[in-house]
């Protein structure tokens, strides 16, 4: 069975499956934007987002925010710094979150 007239046409034009095959990024980038679609598709996660899109917080108040257990909360802000929406700063005892611009970018993506 052949492909569609349109499709091998334009599947020629581009060098074939091996050309199409070069339109497909790196296994980094497509890890990076995984790990944002993961951190994105939890309500927990994009509450945490829009409370540190008003003002950087320390966890108790994020906490007290979202009423949440710490193991949780602790799980919720991982998966969002390691997708490079939050980051984290230590003031004596507290550790700081804040929104990163790319956290700004997504959570104005859809309104």
């Amino acid at each position: 069975m052949g492909l569609p007239e349109p499709i091998e046409e334009s599947l020629c034009e581009i060098g074939g499956v091996d050309g199409l095959k070069q339109y497909l990024p790196p296994d980094e980038e497509l890890l990076r934007k995984k790990n944002v679609f993961t951190a994105l598709s939890d309500t927990t996660r994009l509450r945490i987002l829009y409370l540190l899109n008003v003002q950087p917080l320390c966890v108790c108040v994020i906490k007290e925010v979202i009423d949440i257990a710490d193991s949780k909360l602790s799980y919720h802000l991982k998966t969002l710094t390691t997708a490079g929406l939050i980051d984290k700063e230590q003031d004596g005892i507290f550790l700081i979150y804040s929104i990163t611009q790319m956290g700004k970018r997504c959570i104005q993506i859809w309104v």
